[in-house]
């Protein structure tokens, strides 16, 4: 059989599993650069199998039907919004998950206060200007008794509540689901979502995608935030309008803002994000750590064994992925 797996940039896939029981009768290809969309279905049509790495290559029922090779789709992760895991279960394609385990979990909200810290300190561009010579530049600010803000209280937005504690903040939460009751369990105050915008002095997104909250930070609740404040967003690009992000960042009506994931991804070349000082960019890194690797991998080749010897294990159906994907 001949296995593809998608979006491998690091090459990380044959260096934190072992492969060798699978290499001995399959044919393993890896691509470390994304396929363009328009060449998606010529590329993977001799493939048995694909394997994703999170969601960056979408897989839709339309490109599900043009690979008549296709058995089985293994991704890493609980759960895919990008791949269509009903066609492909009418397809009888076996879709496997890997497990969340590890201290990986915590990756993204790690990085999310890397971002804040680099933002409110300007620690790129203090970096830089060290190495170039000079001395002092800027003057930040402070996180303790400042106000954190959080756009939805799932579980990367519940880690940043101990952090947020420890540097003196005070947390505050709004999102669609959201209670008074569980926000105060977690001991977060919720409000309402103008007072959120209104009153964090730092605004933290950590919302799952979908057509409820795609756009969700637009234009007017931009234009809500402190001109002092800053927003962070580690969760998905389209939640925020990036259009209404680079006038708001250029015309400095927000301070600064912290983005490891973009609207279109890897984001473009030409991206004005690229040219503004005020904005502090990661390659969507959230995830991209070695423990994330080694345990995803680890899963994918234990799926793709069961699978090839009658057994499949990990089985993702679509009321699984459907689940999985709930705003919280």
């Amino acid at each position: 059989m001949k296995i593809a797996i998608l979006n491998d940039y690091l090459r990380r896939s044959q260096t934190s599993a072992d492969w060798s029981s699978i290499a001995k009768t399959c044919d393993i290809t890896v691509f470390d650069q994304a396929i363009a969309p328009d060449a998606l279905a010529a590329t993977l049509k001799p493939f048995d199998i694909i394997c994703t790495l999170r969601e960056r290559t979408p897989i839709s029922r339309e490109l599900i039907a043009q690979l008549p090779n296709l058995k089985m789709i293994a991704i890493t992760g609980l759960y895919n919004r990008t791949l269509d895991v009903a066609a492909a279960t009418e397809r009888g394609i076996v879709v496997s998950y890997t497990e969340l385990r590890g201290s990986y979990r915590k990756a993204t909200s790690e990085l999310a206060w890397g971002l804040i810290l680099a933002v409110a300190r300007h620690i790129p561009f203090e970096a830089n200007q060290m190495r170039q010579g000079g001395w002092q530049h800027t003057a930040g600010f402070t996180l303790f008794g400042r106000t954190l803000g959080l756009l939805g209280l799932g579980r990367q937005g519940r880690y940043m509540i101990p952090v947020a504690k420890a540097f003196g903040m005070e947390v505050i939460a709004w999102s669609q689901n959201l209670t008074a009751a569980f926000a105060a369990e977690h001991g977060v105050r919720r409000v309402e979502k103008d007072k959120l915008f209104a009153k964090s002095d730092v605004l933290s997104v950590h919302l799952v995608l979908g057509e409820r909250t795609r756009g969700m930070v637009g234009a007017r609740e931009l234009a809500l935030m402190k001109p002092s404040a800053i927003l962070v967003n580690t969760a998905r690009g389209p939640i925020v309008d990036e259009a209404a992000l680079i006038e708001a960042l250029r015309e400095k009506r927000i301070a600064g803002a912290g983005l490891d994931v973009f609207t279109h991804e890897p984001l473009a070349d030409d991206s004005p994000l690229r040219t503004l000082p005020n904005a502090v960019l990661m390659p969507h890194q959230g995830h991209n750590v070695q423990e994330f690797f080694e345990v995803a991998y680890a899963d994918v080749v234990e799926n793709i064994s069961g699978f090839l010897s009658g057994t499949p294990m990990r089985i993702l159906t679509p009321e699984r992925n459907a689940s999985n994907v709930q705003v919280v």
